[in-house]
């Protein structure tokens, strides 16, 4: 199994960097921007340090990875966190200087886009936390879910076992950011459908994986995907993004994995609640239901095809819906089919 460094936890007081690897958003709704470092400030209670690309689109890659690099480099910033996520985060890879990062290893927070770096973190054996962007999480309009602030709390402050609960209620349609009233509006929550549990076995596992299209980005690119031997024994996770793919989009990523063998090296399945609302895709209730049940049946049609026994859990509080669980990405995921509990070490 691949090894990881333990990443310090931490205090009160402590300043975290806030960085756009991907998309500068902060620049075009710099309230919403601003509502999430109030929130660091005033939940937290940690001190947001904005980096010289946060606020600006179209940034150069090569702006973008220096303000990165200098977020980690800087011994006084104890985290770092992504204002959203974007599209191009896979051409910043190459800017990056692997030895910045091993000498100053420290949390990073983000999803979507940011898979491309926490696979980039993995790569290096340092453990990150996939979610809790500040434009969406800490931005929530209205207050954050107590579900999120907690997790995020935990990742921040804690380290033990967590179990990963399942909220009662859920949200994937969003208020607009360019109504600047929208901030004090509350979101719409709907009651959510139970955790699906599919296969009987008892596994752990470091976990592994990402947004379903930064992961078709990674497969095509290839040289950044870790080696199988480092994926033996792991956890893959997997969400979909707010575009709403069609389902062969999944069920193509799953199949390059499982004739890459993978699916005899992973120990079990954790998939996301899909989102399956946004401004160009209204659905209603029932066609949301809809789109979410299909997603699971070509999950785990395309899984089976390749391994009967894997362990999958699918509708899980984390990805591009909320409440959002946070995942301790490089650390220990443990499963019990019997007991239908899921242990996050963070």
């Amino acid at each position: 199994m691949k090894s990881f460094i333990t990443l310090n936890k931490l205090k009160l007081g402590d300043k975290v960097a806030v960085v756009s690897p991907s998309a500068g958003l902060p620049e075009l709704f710099p309230w919403v921007q601003d509502l999430g470092l109030e929130r660091i400030r005033d939940v937290f209670s940690l001190v947001p340090v904005e980096y010289p690309t946060t606020r600006k689109m179209n940034s150069s890659l090569e702006d973008r990875a220096a303000d990165l690099m200098a977020a980690f480099a800087d011994p006084e910033i104890k985290a770092v966190i992504a204002s959203i996520g974007g599209d191009d985060a896979i051409r910043l890879i190459k800017y990056l200087k692997p030895e910045v990062f091993i000498n100053n290893p420290k949390p990073f927070f983000g999803y979507s886009d940011s898979t491309h770096f926490h696979v980039f973190l993995w790569n290096l054996g340092i453990p990150s936390f996939y979610g809790g962007a500040v434009m969406t999480q800490f931005a929530m309009q209205k207050e954050m879910h107590p579900t999120t602030t907690q997790s995020l709390k935990t990742a921040l402050f804690s380290q033990g076992i967590r179990n990963l609960e399942s909220s009662d209620v859920y949200n994937d349609k969003e208020l607009q950011w360019s109504d600047k009233s929208n901030l004090t509006k509350s979101r719409e929550w709907e009651k959510n459908e139970n955790v699906v549990w599919d296969g009987d076995k008892e596994v752990s596992g470091l976990l592994w994986g990402g947004c379903v299209e930064s992961l078709i980005v990674q497969s095509t690119t290839g040289k950044y995907l870790p080696s199988d031997e480092d994926l033996d024994g792991t956890v893959l996770f997997i969400e979909t993004a707010e575009d709403i793919p069609d389902h062969w989009i999944i069920e193509y990523l799953l199949t390059g994995f499982g004739e890459r063998g993978w699916f005899d090296r992973f120990n079990a399945i954790l998939v996301g609640r899909p989102k399956a609302w946004s401004r160009d895709k209204q659905n209603n209730t029932e066609a949301k239901a809809k789109y979410r049940q299909e997603q699971r049946d070509i999950v785990l049609k395309t899984v089976r095809h390749y391994n009967q026994n894997i362990p999958i859990i699918q509708n899980l509080d984390f990805g591009h819906t909320d409440p959002q669980v946070i995942l301790p990405y490089g650390n220990t995921a443990t499963i019990s089919c019997k007991n239908k509990t899921i242990k996050l070490n963070y």
